[in-house]
């Protein structure tokens, strides 16, 4: 069903192979994000041409729409997207908690209203089993309460204690061969709540884990503080993802202190305003000081997209409304993440991922 092995470490940073039933997952890994069965703009032939073996879809936007039902009839989530390569479906769990207006949380579940048509829904934990379930993914996430950042220590305390009761749930309904169930570690920004939200889910024993509840809005050293606490109390022979988090220094950041999967919406929405990743940092293509620059949109990404169209181009594409400009641009910030987790792969192998990292922090400018 499921079967991860660490191949090399680099202090903290590890090189792995996860073997799921669709396909060998090189790890570290990061996973582009296809919310409603689809990167937005690129083909499951684009994808597996920059190199991606893994997309993560969502279990609330597809639930809403088209249907779990729908698509189990039409042979699971891999043959109605036509992805030959892995996914994870996410629980909907933030995606239901970030409707702090269209929800009511209990233990039992939650009840929300659609956010395209107003209808009301009652998730609960064995709900979501059943929907991940027809959905057919390679991994399934539990179904977690994701505490908002700020909040009180008792917000986060009482969000883990339902994460932990859920996740119990989650296991108890979940029977599907062929699919792995990870738990979510939560508890904010407090290193005590996060030490007993791993305890408690770890003794659960489930094949993988997240660390979520990062990337809300918190400052970077809370994120960063939140996986140095949390990594090193995972078991070192599963994987370890890091939910949601998808800049290329907090990539880098997440592999130094023990990370294996990413996944962020990142790379397909700054495309959509017309931002691309470089080696030197990101720049914003719709912007006049590329009106006349003939250069790659990175000399040295060897992507379809570079080897092929100048700056200008693009940003006339963008200033003309042309959609072609968000599929350019998120076929190259695709790509561009895809190859900087090979190359972190790569230096972990050689024993040289310390000399990466600098190297990275020196060009690459914030």
């Amino acid at each position: 069903m499921l079967n991860f092995e660490v191949l090399q470490m680099d202090g903290k940073a590890r090189r792995g192979r996860l073997q799921t039933t669709h396909q060998m997952v090189e790890t570290p890994v990061f996973m582009p994000v296809g919310t409603q069965a689809t990167v937005k703009t690129l083909t499951p032939e684009d994808l597996q041409e920059i190199g991606v073996q893994i997309i993560l879809s969502n279990t609330y936007h597809l639930y809403l729409r088209p249907g779990a039902e729908l698509i189990e009839r039409a042979g699971g989530l891999h043959r109605f997207m036509n992805w030959p390569g892995s996914i994870l479906t996410d629980s909907g769990g933030f995606q239901v908690f970030s409707l702090s207006k269209l929800r009511q949380i209990s233990d039992e579940g939650v009840y929300f209203n659609s956010h395209i048509d107003g209808s009301r829904h009652f998730l609960t934990p064995e709900k979501v089993m059943e929907i991940e379930i027809s959905l057919g993914a390679d991994i399934a996430m539990c179904f977690d309460e994701c505490p908002p950042y700020p909040c009180t220590y008792q917000e986060a305390s009482r969000a883990v204690e339902r994460t932990s009761q859920w996740a119990r749930r989650c296991q108890a309904a979940h029977h599907q061969e062929g699919q792995a169930l990870f738990g979510i570690v939560q508890g904010s920004v407090f290193p005590e709540l996060r030490r007993q939200s791993a305890r408690e889910l770890v003794d659960l024993n489930f094949p993988g884990y997240a660390i979520g509840g990062v990337s809300v809005g918190e400052p970077k050293e809370e994120m960063y503080r939140a996986v140095e606490i949390t990594a090193p109390l995972l078991p070192d022979e599963k994987p370890r993802y890091l939910m949601g988090v998808g800049e290329p220094e907090d990539l880098l950041e997440g592999v130094a202190r023990g990370i294996d999967m990413f996944d962020c919406v990142l790379p397909t929405r700054l495309a959509r305003h017309g931002t691309a990743y470089t080696h030197q940092g990101k720049i914003t293509l719709r912007n006049a000081t590329y009106a006349e620059d003939f250069s790659p949109v990175d000399e040295e990404c060897p992507c379809y997209v570079c080897q092929n169209y100048s700056r200008a181009y693009i940003r006339h594409l963008i200033k003309a409304g042309e959609i072609l400009a968000l599929r350019l641009l998120s076929y190259h910030n695709v790509y561009f993440l895809a190859k900087l987790m090979e190359n972190i792969r790569s230096a972990i192998e050689k024993g040289q991922f310390t000399d990466f990292y600098q190297k990275f922090y020196q060009q690459y400018k914030f």
